[in-house]
């Protein structure tokens, strides 16, 4: 469904029901600061429940940020990028709305917030057992393989970070916020200003500025090791040209576990969050070409995938 009014466009596609751009204004009482939920990079997000009942997620640009050129581009871009990938564990884009002066993106509703809190909040850290801990991984894995291999050209997402992971209200992972998402040109230098969270970025963009899918190699590596700590794993990164394989996994991965958590017993567990652990070092490489590719990652975690874990901490 698409509407113009006075070259103003609202657009959706990818709903299972129908959605009016009054609805909207209606539900946020138009835009009201009591239905903001957070505020992301290039504007605040808010919870809506439609008449139908069902509850979306809107991303508006203040509207200061609609007169800034670089800002108005992020939002068309990102507009592009998810109009065109669909993947279960990337958000879902329902649609969105250009006027002079309301522009949002309408989303799929995450229950659970981002990674970022959960990891922060004692209870909600410890609700993310081991295995749920394990499929966010898992998660976030396949959707940037599906980004990186499966899309014409590859989408590089830039900007992963425990912000930009969402939980829906059974904890499982969905990468969002493509706005400094790029479309990777062979033909090109794809040379770019440094994009993403600090902490998150690959050494080799500081000096460099050529964005590549090796960038979203190392920004999981670091997203990994904060899902079995609990925190950003600041202290390890300088370490992490020593390879993991150079002392014992297993009590190195047990000196560092999220202490919140009963340390895991199941034997499948114990392997798969060893593995997590290497290859999240391996991601880390300070040469790129020596990372894995997120292919490469995705595999691996296919290939050791057996019998349904039970529930254990």
């Amino acid at each position: 469904m698409t509407t113009r009014r006075n070259g103003d466009l609202f657009s959706i596609w990818n709903y299972d029901g129908t959605i009016a751009f009054e609805d909207i204004i209606r539900a946020t009482e138009d835009f009201d600061i009591k239905y903001c939920i957070g505020t992301g990079g290039y504007g605040s997000v808010y919870k809506a429940q439609l008449p139908s009942g069902n509850i979306v997620a809107l991303k508006k640009l203040h509207h200061s940020e609609t007169e800034e050129p670089a800002l108005l581009k992020s939002f068309q871009y990102e507009v592009h990028v998810l109009s065109n990938i669909r993947h279960r564990n990337i958000l879902k884009l329902y649609g969105f709305c250009l006027h002079r002066k309301r522009m949002f993106l309408i989303y799929e509703y995450m229950e659970k917030g981002s990674l970022f809190c959960a990891l922060r909040n004692d209870d909600e850290a410890v609700n993310l057992n081991w295995k749920k801990r394990v499929n966010i991984v898992k998660d976030i894995a396949h959707a940037l393989s599906y980004l990186h291999h499966s899309c014409a050209p590859s989408i590089v997402h830039r900007d992963i970070s425990s912000n930009n992971i969402l939980l829906n209200s059974e904890l499982e992972a969905f990468v969002a916020d493509f706005g400094t998402a790029r479309l990777l040109d062979p033909n090109s230098s794809n040379r770019t200003l440094v994009a993403g969270t600090y902490g998150y970025i690959a050494p080799e963009l500081a000096y460099t500025m050529v964005v590549t899918e090796k960038c979203d190699v190392y920004s999981f590596g670091v997203v990994a090791l904060e899902v079995l700590l609990g925190t950003h794993p600041k202290d390890l990164l300088s370490s992490s040209s020593s390879s993991l394989s150079s002392f014992d996994q297993r009590t190195r991965l047990i000196d560092v576990l999220d202490q919140r958590l009963l340390p895991p017993t199941n034997p499948k567990l114990v392997e798969d969050l060893v593995l997590i652990a290497i290859l999240a070092f391996s991601c880390l490489e300070a040469k790129p070409k020596s990372r894995p590719t997120m292919q490469d990652l995705s595999q691996e975690f296919l290939a050791h995938k057996r019998a349904p874990l039970v529930e254990t901490y």
